[in-house]
């Protein structure tokens, strides 16, 4: 049975945050039985989207991997915590988007893998989308 992630972030109605906010949150397993997982992988990352090459930051990341002795409990919700950094900030524009988002990837046996993303905003630009000039 495959598993299905879920993220939580702490303690908030919205999901944006300013520079040097610390942004900590959980992530739990559902379905799934401890001897399928290999490796769990935590980031906290942003990427671009858009015009032009896009672009990839790991802000901070985590690996619990069973080949190194960590123990992976699917039972059990798992921790991340980071204070988040000056830049670059989320932006919406015409022709190029920055994303922020935590991701969760979980490693499977027989080279199977699952990802979840739950977005949120850092530093709060204003869509110029929506801008009236």
């Amino acid at each position: 049975m495959t598993p299905n992630i879920i993220i939580a972030l702490d303690g908030r109605g919205s999901r944006q945050y300013d520079p040097g906010e610390t942004l900590a949150g959980s992530y739990r397993l559902e379905s799934t039985g401890a001897e399928s997982i290999t490796a769990i992988e935590i980031s906290i990352l942003w990427y671009t989207e858009g015009k032009g090459s896009e672009d990839m930051g790991v802000h901070e990341f985590w690996r619990l991997s069973t080949d190194h002795g960590d123990w992976i409990d699917p039972r059990k919700p798992g921790r991340f915590s980071t204070t988040l950094p000056q830049s670059p900030l989320s932006y919406h524009g015409i022709s190029l988007r920055i994303h922020w988002c935590v991701r969760i990837r979980v490693f499977l046996s027989g080279n199977r893998e699952m990802v979840e993303e739950l977005p949120f905003l850092l530093g709060n630009i204003p869509d110029v989308r929506t801008l009236k000039v």
